[in-house]
């Protein structure tokens, strides 16, 4: 039931408890109703603002739940980071270990300084067995497995150090001349060269390769590089010969399609 003042106007149900108090001590002043309205506004203003931080605490704790579960989820990803990280290190302090072992060894004969015209060093001789000897088998001259010698070498090369890595193949060549990655070493021997821009004796090497290992997976490679010496010594009849050759022999590798542009190049 809506309660109205003595003149007239309309109050809600507080309002109107107030009013029936006020009107036990006599007729209710206007000034006393402004006051009253001043205090329901005021309450009102408060209640909403109550209500609106309870909504702003309960999206925050939403939120913090769901960043808990995405945590939760994500616990994997350290743990994996954590044994890459470990594996890493073990890798760095192995690879600390043959750098150590290798600067150890005696120190590597001296490429030779004359001019060109002198002629190249001649490589280590490339015995051609019947069968390749099982490295585990092969006598230890310098201290360290074939496996582990080459693998200083070609460190190496992957590394841009080509003078270092000719020594090393060199030596490689030279300690184990029947190992089985004998025509591996011939191989990047003559890409180190080639690096260099000696490509006289880096034709040598890879010429080692077609000649002595000519089943060898990477006579393909081979060929197509002496092409390439050729082509930078300016012997292009030379290198169109090997990349024919490449594209006659091996028609299904990759240097294949090299060897086409190359030829169409040189034309």
């Amino acid at each position: 039931m809506t309660s109205r003042l003595p003149c007239g106007a309309p109050l809600s149900a507080v309002a109107a408890m107030t009013f029936l108090v006020l009107g036990q001590s006599g007729c209710a002043k206007h000034a006393d109703f402004v006051d009253l309205r001043q205090e329901l506004r005021v309450s009102t203003k408060a209640q909403r603002e109550a209500q609106a931080q309870t909504r702003q605490q309960q999206e925050s704790l939403g939120n913090r739940i769901e960043a808990l579960e995405v945590d939760r989820e994500s616990d994997e990803i350290p743990r994996r980071v954590q044994a890459l990280s470990v594996r890493l290190q073990e890798l760095e302090e192995r690879m600390a270990q043959l750098e150590k072992l290798r600067r150890s060894q005696p120190v590597p004969l001296p490429r030779p300084s004359g001019p060109l015209e002198e002629g190249p060093a001649p490589l280590p001789p490339a015995p051609r067995p019947s069968m390749p000897v099982p490295e585990s088998t092969l006598p230890n001259l310098s201290g360290i497995t074939p496996t582990t010698a080459f693998n200083l070498a070609y460190n190496d090369y992957l590394n841009g150090k080509y003078e270092l890595s000719i020594d090393g193949f060199r030596r490689f060549l030279k300690d184990f001349p029947s190992a089985t990655l004998v025509p591996n070493a011939y191989y990047w021997l003559g890409e180190s060269y080639y690096h260099t821009n000696d490509y006289v004796r880096a034709m040598q090497a890879f010429e080692r390769v077609v000649n002595q290992y000519p089943g060898h997976e990477k006579v393909p490679s081979a060929l197509f590089k002496i092409g390439l010496s050729a082509a930078e010594m300016g012997d292009s009849a030379k290198a169109r010969g090997y990349f024919k050759r490449v594209i006659e022999d091996h028609s299904t590798s990759n240097e294949a399609n090299l060897a086409k542009n190359k030829l169409a190049e040189i034309r």
